[in-house]
């Protein structure tokens, strides 16, 4: 097939053989249990350890954490595979791809070799709290407060949306330890549930039933004059927070765009399988023009979707990704994901609307990716700024 025959150029023997050995290990321990976690709202417990154990978990961190030494070549591996698998409800990509991240590059050496290799093997499962009832993309108006008192930060308000959040036992909070500012009062205060779940004042709701991602166990979490640790502050100085948020979302983003061009391929392959095999009025559905070329555009974006990606997944790696062009990566492909879903659950026909179909689920799955990292509105803002 079309897709198939194109190789992203950051691939290498060693990125080939991972991919090899992930798109067995997915398809040996996660694919048989995707329907009971859909069901259940959540991924049990173990398939964290499972991953940890056969190194799907940090590949990016420094091996000295635990980590698997690689760099954000790695992670799209796993992004794709995860994609092309149809896992949706591992939420590997916060938890590797971004709060192992936040820690890795502004944490303590303390902090680094504390979390990281237990993050790494599974044993800790992370999310990171930005989004509150109130304010989505709009990080600098945050409410939540974190107000120093002695050698703890007092912590109070809401947060929701958290991947991971009902599972997470590290939870990264964006919070105002400057409540008077805007940007320059956030901090990233690093919570472990285990230690203040007993305390009292830190809560989580139910997990959310959303529209799609039905594995994914999604929630909110409330701090109720929680005391957490001064020495959990990440990095040394308060205030920073914000540019911390920042420098990273080139990759959360990037993340999201990779997920996106994998689903949009995901979904043309197993359309065009359809088409060839269904018959209406006497002959495949593939032999209708329309057929014919509505294929013919939406394999051409998907070309183009990927090739911009592996782009900007080499410059990411090479430490050059820009805000902006991560920007244009995140709402273009997503855009383009939930265009090609949509059109390829029309040649479904009937069937295209009935969850035992992959492509139904994949269309519901795929709605979120316009909103979560930054909506899609908020992208072309930023790219705006650059005109």
């Amino acid at each position: 097939m079309l897709l198939e025959n194109y190789t992203s150029p950051w691939m290498d023997e060693e990125l080939h053989i991972m991919r090899d050995a992930v798109a067995r290990f997915l398809e040996r321990e996660f694919v048989p249990s995707m329907e009971k976690w859909e069901k259940q709202g959540f991924v049990d417990r173990d398939a964290w350890l499972k991953a940890g154990q056969a190194g799907l978990l940090c590949a990016s961190i420094p091996a000295e954490y635990g980590g698997g030494g690689g760099n954000f070549k790695h992670e799209m591996v796993l992004v794709e595979e995860l994609s092309y698998a149809n896992i949706t409800g591992f939420g590997n990509g916060v938890h590797s791809g971004i709060v192992a991240h936040y820690i890795n590059s502004y944490g303590t050496e303390e902090q680094k070799q504390h979390w990281l290799p237990k993050m790494a093997s599974g044993e800790i499962v992370s999310a990171i709290a930005m989004t509150e009832p109130g304010t989505g993309s709009d990080l600098q108006a945050v409410k939540t407060s974190a107000i120093r008192d002695g050698d703890h930060y007092v912590l109070n308000g809401q947060k929701t949306f958290l991947t991971n959040g009902m599972s997470a036992n590290l939870i990264c909070v964006v919070a105002k330890t400057d409540p008077a500012e805007t940007a320059k009062g956030i901090s990233l205060i690093v919570v472990e549930t285990e230690a203040v779940e007993g305390a009292g004042g830190f809560s989580r709701g139910r997990n959310l039933e959303k529209l799609g991602l039905k594995a994914q166990d999604t929630a909110e979490i409330f701090f109720d004059d929680v005391k957490v640790p001064v020495g959990n502050l990440l990095g040394t100085v308060e205030g920073k927070g914000f540019v911390q948020l920042m420098e990273q979302l080139p990759q959360e983003r990037l993340i999201i765009a990779a997920g996106a061009c994998a689903a949009i391929e995901k979904a043309l392959r197993i359309t065009s399988e359809y088409v060839k095999e269904r018959k209406a009025f006497g002959k495949r559905i593939l032999d209708f023009q329309n057929t014919q070329f509505k294929l013919a555009e939406r394999f051409t974006e998907a070309k183009l979707a990927r090739t911009f990606v592996d782009h900007c997944a080499m410059q990411l790696a090479d430490g050059k990704l820009d805000n902006a062009t991560a920007a244009m990566a995140k709402w273009w492909t997503t855009q383009k994901q939930n265009e090609i879903v949509d059109e390829c659950l029309q040649f479904f026909g009937g069937y295209g609307y009935m969850l035992e179909y992959p492509i139904a689920r994949m269309y519901a799955d795929s709605r979120i990716q316009k909103i979560y990292g930054g909506s899609n509105e908020i992208m072309k803002l930023l790219i705006a700024r650059e005109i």
